[in-house]
């Protein structure tokens, strides 16, 4: 495992260690809300990460044990990332950043998923974390 280099020990500060860098909530956000497991689906999405960047984040998030990656059934060459029972308790914490981002600046979001977390959101969360553990255990 990558060793954590924390600034101090601030329950705070060591969570922006591990989750703080401008990427790693993009992929998160991917994984629970797009359904994306590989790498070349996240190369897809609108923020564009740049594959040096993606792969360190991965390799980063492997390494704190937040998600795992497996050879794809389909193709050798291939793996697919899924939570881990650590990554699943960030879903909460995006969800709040969803609905705090929608709040206060012009956003852009699945109005479907919006009204779900609108509508309830422990609920919406316990939704996406029983589909991120379903999608882990196959």
């Amino acid at each position: 495992m990558k060793e954590l280099k924390q600034r101090s020990t601030c329950p705070v500060s060591t969570s922006l260690d591990v989750l703080g860098d401008k990427w790693t909530l993009l992929i998160l956000r991917d994984m629970v809300f797009a359904d994306k497991s590989t790498y070349g689906q996240f190369l897809q999405s609108a923020e564009k990460i740049a594959t040096n960047v993606l792969a360190d984040r991965l390799a980063v998030l492997e390494s704190h044990g937040i998600l795992t990656k497996v050879v794809a059934s389909d193709k050798k060459s291939k793996f697919t990332y899924s939570l881990t029972e650590k990554g699943i308790d960030t879903i909460p914490i995006i969800v709040e950043l969803i609905l705090w981002g929608t709040k206060h600046w012009p956003t852009v979001l699945n109005p479907v998923l919006l009204e779900e977390l609108q509508a309830g959101k422990d609920t919406a969360i316990q939704k996406y974390q029983r589909l991120a553990r379903q999608k882990a255990s196959v």
